[in-house]
Parts: C-alpha cells; structure tokens; sequence
C-alpha cells in the first residue's frame, strides 16, 4: 500500500509544496510583520498631522530581536509551525509502536517470520530519533523566545550568550541530520557512496573505484595504488 501511495511524482510534489511553504514562512517578517518602524518616531506635516515613519529616513540595528516580532516567533513560528506539528508526529509516533508491538506478538505467537515489520519497525524508531533530535536541537530557542515575549524583562537581562548558544543549537540540527540518516537508514548510506562514487570516479585517468558485496565504496589512486579510501 505504502508503494501505491507514495510515488516519486508524488513524493517530488510534496517535497516542492513543503519548499514553498518554507519560503512563505520564512519571508513572512518581510511582508510586514516586523518591527522595523517601531524604534522610529513618527514624523508630521505642516497641519500638524501624523505622516508615519515611512515618510522619513530611520536607521536602527539590524539584529534578530530589533527586526522580527516575538508575537511572529512565538505564536506563528512556534506554536503554528513547530510545536503542533511535533505534537501531531508525537501521537502518530506512539501509534505506529503501539501497533508494530502488537503486530509483533501476534507473529511470534504464530511463528511466522518478523524480518519485514523488524524492518519498519527499525525505520520508525530512525524517523523518531530525526524528530527528537530537531525537537532537542529548536526547542530551547523558542522557550527563550517565549519568556521573551511573555516576561519583557528578561529580555533586557538575559545574558547575550544565552540566546546565541540557543540559536547555535538549532542550526546544528541540519548537521546532525545526515550522521542519523547515514547511520540509521541503509538505502541512504547506499545512495550516499552512489553519488561519492560518481563525484571521484567519473574520470578513467584520476581514482579507481570498487564496491565490495556490502556496498563499500573503495577509491584507488591509480598512481599511487597504496593510497585508497573506502566508504
């Protein structure tokens, strides 16, 4: 069923509406919800009347917590991007094991072989460390934002380090990303070397590449055949 369903077409559609998404949200504080103007004091006119501070020339600092509101970070970005998304995956996550857990006595009670549903199963427990990993990695970040937002004076004696440290952190889960994928999921360390291979060995005259039963890539200097890497 999940072959039927899950296409490539599909599956490039999902991956492109997701990118779109992504741009949308990301560009949201460009579209106006910011707080540029507000550090701006408002100009007026020779009745006297209110021009706004787009009518005059203003220069602030441009950092994160000057630019873009707590109210975009906290209610939009967090609580609408982030922690209802990760509480939905959290309760599909518990099903899929409360399921896979019975599916698995009931084959041991029959004595049929649980290599395939091992399979999912191992697969699942891969995309549930993915998810922990990203929840570990923004989390912090956004609590800060929240008692930024929520208790305005602790903003202004929250130690500068605190919220780098947290911003950090979460970038560091894109680099954390390929090392689980890498290490957890097969067909991705397979794909992996494929595309090495192709990188390092697309040339008769530079490196010569090998891949043994179990997928290792070795690569070979043809000049120096002492030097070899395997991946």
């Amino acid at each position: 069923r999940y072959n039927s369903l899950v296409t490539g077409k599909r599956a490039r559609g999902l991956i492109a509406v997701l990118w779109l998404l992504s741009f949308g949200i990301g560009l949201t504080p460009l579209m106006g919800w910011n707080k540029a103007m507000s550090g701006c004091p408002n100009a007026t006119n020779e009745t006297g009347a209110d021009t706004g501070p787009e009518h005059h020339g203003c220069f602030i600092s441009c950092l994160f917590e000057n630019v873009v509101t707590m109210s975009y970070m906290v209610y939009f970005n967090f609580f609408g991007c982030v922690l209802l998304p990760l509480v939905i995956m959290l309760g599909i996550y518990i099903k899929i094991f409360m399921v896979a857990c019975k599916q698995l006595h009931q084959i041991e009670l029959m004595g049929n072989s649980r290599t395939t549903l091992q399979k999912e199963v191992h697969a699942a427990k891969s995309l549930a460390i993915i998810v922990g990993l990203f929840a570990f990695c923004w989390l912090p970040l956004h609590i800060l934002n929240c008692i930024t937002h929520f208790h305005e004076e602790f903003s202004k004696s929250k130690p500068e380090w605190v919220m780098y440290m947290a911003i950090i952190l979460s970038h560091a889960n894109s680099v954390i990303n390929p090392i689980i994928y890498a290490y957890r999921i097969r067909d991705f360390r397979y794909t992996f070397r494929k595309i090495i291979s192709k990188i390092l060995c697309k040339t008769d005259g530079f490196p010569k590449c090998t891949t043994d039963n179990n997928q290792h890539l070795t690569v070979t200097n043809v000049n120096s055949p002492v030097a070899s890497v395997t991946i």
